[in-house]
């Protein structure tokens, strides 16, 4: 044994040795727009010769190390001139790049590399990223530009239908996709109730959204994580844009605190069709405003500093009776650093804030509910060597939770003072992600993260016999609230209940040939946060909850394997992937379960399970006047909630059930064509397997009172969804050397008119006598024009 562990170190010393044996240099920088000195995330910086390279960060800084001599570079991203020059390496150098867009180039050069190819090589997979320029062609409801309704042309990706909240990713519930923007966490990603997203395509600069393989310093969702940064603002001079749409217009200016060093952007939007409500003797109001901003000051190459904000509010009134007002609040300021050319640094302090309020003047009293957070995240990319990178950090964050609290709007109210107990938690976790090159052909990336969770102390917590808050009848075949037997109070420092859980994560590629490749992931990931919703579609009047001694974390698998292909120089694409996934710990709600102003939680819920397995398939076109992807998702998303003993049915009878996101088939087509320097056209077609829903089967009467009968849960469907939308751009003046620059959007959103349906419901004919079905759609055919502009 002895001889055996020398004989290791000793072969481990050779590797090391032959690793640095060749003296090399670090090349290191930023890459920027010229115009806007912007950076750039994901540029390529490539060394042909050396069939090797890098790509910026999520700052724009790259770094990479090559040994002594002379070599050809190539600086290349989708939309921008390529940069191709020579270096003669000798000594460490910090060269910063800055690049044109290839529609401001006059004798525009265009080197035929596929600058892609580390794409094929890479271990990242289950990981999908859309340019704004290309979400800005796709057609849209009333004219509006919306990121979440992009991301649902993806693979993998739908939502619950029109007029719907948030998205679900590979038979994910929605309370399971991490929403960043600039890091901080956004809890509602819809305005007016999901017909737009919250997200300003004008102040956007780069989206990703991960499905599976995800890198360990994302943690807290188990389904998927959307990261969205927002522009820094132009360095170099003013600039101002905007757009009048049908029932929203929006204006974002940005420009320099100092000439190349520090810029601002200030961005704003806001609907406004509610002012014309009362022509129509309409007196329901509902609209939606809200505020991007980020300043940004580079001091020197290696310290620069950011402070972005969103503020975000809906109003929805019903005859002065009633109002409803709910948004996010987010501001983070970030440090980067560069501690050396090969080891970068990020620290942010982020404050977030999600407000629900709720004015109910015909009864006089005002709810407001929402969940507070105070997150600090250190974050280091260290690039040791071309083949090993190590990326490493810590993350704490500080939640409260208000469930509710209820007063009197005026003093002849009769409704006394009520507040639901607030909840307080901590939640910690320190991470290690590693992308190493074994070989030409094998790439693996590997981490680790460990994260724990602390409940901590609450005015009052119940205390029920045997720890068990749920009772089941077995006379009656159904669970029934337990009355508690006592109450306990906590310090605020007190720790009520701790978890702890380790997330490992691994993935890896094997290089096929130059123009193919497989790979295949592993993760795990672990959820404290519960979003309290028994619809298939939240609301925002839904609950944010940590978990606790009764509520479990969520404990997600996932393991997924694909086939990654480019054919004649990246023209086309084809990724192919297979996933399957299971959840433990999946809340799961008893029949008739109260969630509003419930203080007591843990009486009408029960932990189940759950799982979802299926394939994608994503053929795209990257280039020339036709782009566009074809993208087809066959899955499947089910949940178990069994009884905790053998008397007890559970939910369903303890058997497998689908989700309210279950969809059999999912197909995309998305495309855009470019006729000539003035029009531009786009379309999409979707289709869907119809949303699981449930049926009454059945009615029966009791003392006079007519009781529906319903089937297993979510055993029937909807009809399937499908529609296609249409849309053309028309710029007047492409060449204009103007400053002021403006194109008009036309668009065709369900272009045959399509009726589908959101839900049926089912009632009482009072002519007939008999129990009718009624179809309820949100949208038909909707025609929508907008104007953008930019000076």
């Amino acid at each position: 044994m002895l001889s055996f562990k020398k004989s290791l170190l000793f072969i481990v010393f050779l590797a090391v040795n032959f690793a640095f044996a060749q003296e090399k240099f670090t090349l290191s920088g930023t890459v920027t727009d010229a115009n806007s000195n912007e950076t750039l995330i994901g540029v390529n910086v490539i060394f042909p010769d050396l069939q090797t390279g890098t790509n910026t960060n999520e700052y724009g800084f790259y770094s990479i190390s090559l040994p002594k001599g002379d070599y050809k570079v190539q600086i290349s991203y989708l939309g921008y001139t390529t940069i191709t020059e020579n270096i003669s390496f000798s000594e460490d150098k910090t060269i910063n790049y800055k690049l044109v867009e290839s529609s401001q180039s006059l004798d525009e050069v265009v080197i035929k590399q596929d600058v892609e190819k580390l794409n094929i090589k890479k271990p990242q997979m289950s990981v999908n990223a859309l340019s704004i320029n290309t979400i800005k062609q796709m057609p849209v409801v009333l004219g509006e530009v919306d990121v979440i309704k992009s991301i649902t042309l993806l693979p993998g990706v739908t939502n619950a239908g029109e007029g719907s909240s948030g998205f679900n990713v590979r038979g994910g519930a929605v309370d399971q996709n991490l929403i960043l923007l600039d890091e901080a966490t956004i809890f509602n990603s819809s305005h007016l109730f999901g017909f737009f997203s919250v997200f300003n395509p004008d102040a956007i600069k780069d989206i990703k959204l991960y499905k599976g393989g995800i890198p360990a310093k994302y943690g807290g969702r188990v389904s998927s994580v959307l990261d969205i940064y927002q522009k820094d603002g132009n360095s170099n001079e003013f600039h101002m844009n905007g757009g009048i749409g049908i029932v929203s217009s929006r204006l974002l200016a940005e420009g320099p605190i100092k000439k190349g060093k520090g810029s601002f952007l200030f961005g704003g939007r806001s609907s406004y069709a509610h002012l014309f409500l009362p022509l129509f003797d309409i007196d329901n109001i509902a609209y939606f405003y809200d505020l991007n901003t980020k300043l940004s000051y580079r001091f020197n190459d290696r310290n620069s500093v950011f402070l972005s904000g969103y503020f975000g509010r809906d109003v929805f009134n019903i005859s002065d009776s009633f109002e409803n007002t709910y948004g996010n609040t987010v501001l983070n300021f970030r440090w980067n650093h560069l501690f050396s050319d090969k080891l970068f640094s990020n620290m942010s302090l982020i404050y977030s804030d999600y407000y629900y309020g709720l004015n109910l003047n015909f009864v006089e009293f005002d709810w407001d509910s929402g969940i507070q957070n105070f997150n600090f995240k250190y974050d280091l990319k260290h690039y040791i060597t071309n083949n090993f990178k190590l990326e490493y950090g810590v993350n704490s964050i500080y939640y409260k939770f208000n469930p509710g609290d209820i007063k009197p709007s005026s003093e002849t109210s009769g409704i006394n003072p009520f507040k639901l107990i607030d909840k307080y938690a901590f939640e910690n976790a320190v991470y290690m992600d590693a992308e190493h090159n074994i070989s030409d052909k094998l790439a693996l990336s590997y981490g680790m993260r460990l994260s724990s969770f602390l409940r901590l102390g609450q005015d009052e917590l119940n205390v029920y016999e045997n720890d068990n808050p749920l009772i089941f009848n077995e006379q009656l075949q159904i669970y029934e609230k337990a009355e508690p037997i006592a109450t306990e109070n906590f310090r605020r420092k007190d720790i009520i209940k701790s978890f702890a859980n380790l997330e490992p994560r691994f993935s890896l590629a094997y290089q096929l040939n130059d123009n193919s490749s497989v790979k295949a992931s592993y993760n795990r990931m672990t959820q404290y946060l519960h979003l309290l919703s028994n619809t298939s579609s939240p609301t925002p009047l839904d609950v944010w909850t940590p978990s606790g001694k009764y509520v479990k974390p969520q404990l997600l698998d996932q393991v997924a394997v694909g086939y990654f292909r480019t054919f004649k120089d990246n023209l086309y694409s084809l990724e192919v992937e297979s996933f399957y996934k299971t959840i433990k710990n999946r809340i799961d709600y008893t029949d008739g379960a109260n969630l509003i102003a419930n203080n007591a939680i843990e009486q009408v819920i029960l932990n189940g399970r759950a799982r979802a397995y299926g394939l994608e398939v994503l053929f795209k076109k990257n280039e020339g006047k036709f782009k566009g992807w074809f993208a087809y998702t066959l899955s499947k998303s089910e949940q178990q909630t069994e009884g905790r003993t053998p008397a007890e049915t559970g939910i369903n009878n303890g058997e497998w059930y689908n989700t309210g996101f279950d969809k059999t088939h999912d197909i995309s087509i998305t495309t855009s064509y470019d006729l000539n320097k003035k029009w531009t056209f786009g379309s999409n077609f979707l289709f869907q397997t119809g949303q699981p829903t449930t049926f009454p089967n059945g009615q029966y009467e009791y003392n006079g009172i007519t009781i529906p009968n319903y089937e297993s849960r979510n055993s029937s469907r909807l009809p399937a969804y499908h529609r296609i939308d249409i849309s053309a751009t028309y710029n007047p003046n492409p060449d204009s050397q103007k400053r002021l620059k403006g194109e008009w959007v036309f668009g065709i959103y369900n272009l045959y008119n399509r009726r589908n349906a959101a839900s049926i419901s089912f009632g009482e004919n009072r002519m007939t006598g008999r129990n009718d079905a009624t179809r309820l759609a949100i949208f038909g055919i909707i025609p929508s024009v907008s104007y953008n502009f930019k000076f």
